[in-house]
């Protein structure tokens, strides 16, 4: 199997795999997936996906290549997607390598240019998923902050709650920010990748940083900024947000916003993972709360 005959019949992959057809080598890949680098036939590589146990949830894969497809028709540095299918996924090999500044610099340009390509409402024409669980996309007008609450804050933190991740007193100061947000008219659509923890983005050999894993929908642009800023942070940052900040200047006071737009994903890790995510909802919820 080359790379012609796998764009030709790409649901012909997992047949070659299940026969150790090719030559399969195993990478890091996330808390819900399995992935491998494959050699082809002709010397090139590419990246799949398959589910770690058990059945894929419905459409997980086929979201991922919807969103990947949607950033990069907007020119966003994304892996071009070879292999679709409801049980894996497969991209364009991208060899990783080492953070620079100038790579940075280029990030946050290239996150101004996606940004700045829009979104026609907040979320997307396909069902989401954000790592295991799914994420209610469905079209919407109307202001940001009532969609953020009901689609993004509320969902994850009654899983939160109903998994014991949060206490009661956690979940009502979460949710003393609800009121807030039905007032709050701030932003149009963004073209955004959804999920941009710094684990989220791929420091390419090539010398550019490239884009993996989304969840992307129409969105708030300082969600995937203030998402970068998270579990340690991305490389360069302040480089990051520089150049972007220069090719598409945010809104005053973005930084104090921060922690509400960090709140989204925050609660995900609590309603996917636990309780050891507690202490940072809490801590975001307080700042959000000071902050609006």
């Amino acid at each position: 199997m080359d790379q012609a005959y796998l764009r030709a019949h790409p649901e012909h992959l997992p047949t070659f795999l299940t026969h150790q057809r090719l030559r399969e080598t195993p990478v890091g890949g996330s808390s819900v997936s399995t992935a491998s680098r494959l050699t082809l036939d002709d010397g090139t590589s590419i990246f799949a996906k398959t589910w770690t146990s058990g059945e894929a949830p419905a459409g997980i894969f086929t979201a991922e290549a919807s969103g990947l497809r949607w950033l990069g028709a907007a020119g966003a540095p994304v892996p071009e997607v070879i292999v679709a299918l409801p049980s894996m996924i497969a991209t364009e090999w991208i060899e990783p390598g080492e953070p620079t500044r100038a790579a940075a610099e280029q990030l946050g340009r290239d996150l101004a240019g996606l940004h700045r390509s829009g979104a026609s409402s907040f979320g997307a024409d396909w069902n989401g998923f954000i790592g295991p669980l799914g994420l209610d996309n469905t079209p919407t007008g109307g202001a940001w902050g009532p969609w953020f609450a009901e689609r993004r804050l509320r969902p994850y933190l009654k899983i939160s709650a109903d998994r014991g991740a949060l206490t009661t007193a956690e979940v009502e100061l979460v949710e003393r920010i609800f009121p807030i947000l039905e007032a709050y008219d701030d932003g149009e659509p963004s073209r955004t990748h959804g999920d941009l923890w710094p684990g989220n983005v791929l420091w390419g050999a090539d010398g550019r940083a490239w884009l993996v894993d989304p969840a992307a929908h129409g969105g708030h642009r300082e969600t995937d900024l203030a998402e970068l800023a998270l579990f340690g942070g991305a490389p360069f940052l302040a480089t990051i947000v520089g150049a972007y900040h220069e090719a598409y200047p945010l809104a005053d006071g973005w930084p104090e916003r921060v922690p509400l737009h960090q709140l989204h994903l925050l609660l995900v890790h609590t309603a996917a993972f636990g309780e050891s995510y507690r202490g940072s909802v809490r801590a975001a919820a307080l700042s959000t709360l000071r902050a609006l």
